[in-house]
């Protein structure tokens, strides 16, 4: 499988740059293995939580897409905490196309 760089800025905006996503993955899945602060995925992947809220870089937006309307609806619950950049990254499939991506971890929420 192929590998990707992605950049995490985590609850305590250090910047963790994990070097070996590997394509096929959720992000999700990259952040909570290499232990990205702030990134808790306590539904597991299922989008039925928000305590894997991301911030997508702007300039990333576009390539990484909207919500869908499933997701859009469990942002809801950390409304406190959205913006309109916003996503869920167990939502988020690890691409060729994300290599380079920067995402930034939202605060806890809940």
């Amino acid at each position: 499988m192929s590998e990707v760089t992605i950049t995490f800025v985590d609850i305590n905006g250090e910047e963790q740059v994990i070097k070996d996503a590997e394509v096929g993955e959720t992000m999700m899945q990259v952040a909570t293995a290499d232990n990205v602060e702030g990134i808790l995925g306590d539904c597991g992947g299922g989008c039925a939580c928000g305590t894997c809220h991301v911030y997508v870089d702007p300039e990333w937006q576009s390539v990484v897409g909207e919500p869908d309307d499933v997701e859009d609806m469990t942002l809801e619950m950390v409304f406190d905490a959205r913006k309109p950049n916003s996503r869920l990254c167990c939502q988020i499939t690890v691409s060729e196309q994300l290599d380079g991506l920067k995402v930034t971890v939202a605060p806890e929420s809940l």
